[in-house]
């Protein structure tokens, strides 16, 4: 799917992962946790990536893959470097408005990857691992 480089875009792209995620059996907490990460994903792609351009778009891609869901997220922007990105929870950074995006998807998603693409943008896949269902947890 194709975005739009503006803040609506980043609710649809979260409406639409989630009820994704919820059809394919995630639990209702992981479905928000899973939204908050597209969320952040998505900010960052048009802020951060596209500066709001509208020239640039955002591809935003879900499939399911060996009991695991894989959110990828491009933009067309200059693309970073992972590893320049400051620890926002560094001393000097915990009062800053915003460099936490990066953080939050780490902490919903079970694995980050991001991959600049050089001057056409950066991909970021986000994967998260399905939970057991109720009745296999029961022993049913």
């Amino acid at each position: 799917m194709k975005l739009e480089s503006t803040l609506d875009s980043v609710d649809v792209a979260e409406e639409m992962v989630k009820r994704f995620a919820s059809e394919v059996g995630f639990l209702e907490d992981e479905v928000h946790q899973i939204g908050m990460a597209v969320r952040e994903s998505v900010v960052n792609a048009v802020v951060h990536g596209n500066c709001y351009s509208s020239q640039k778009k955002v591809t935003l891609a879900v499939e399911t893959e060996d009991d695991q869901l894989i959110i990828t997220v491009q933009d067309q922007g200059l693309g970073f470097d992972l590893s320049e990105v400051p620890d926002p929870l560094a001393q000097e950074n915990l009062l800053r408005k915003s460099g936490r995006g990066l953080f939050l998807i780490r902490a919903f998603m079970d694995e980050l990857r991001v991959h600049r693409l050089g001057n056409q943008g950066t991909q970021v896949i986000m994967i998260k691992n399905s939970s057991p269902t109720t009745s296999k947890e029961d022993g049913k």
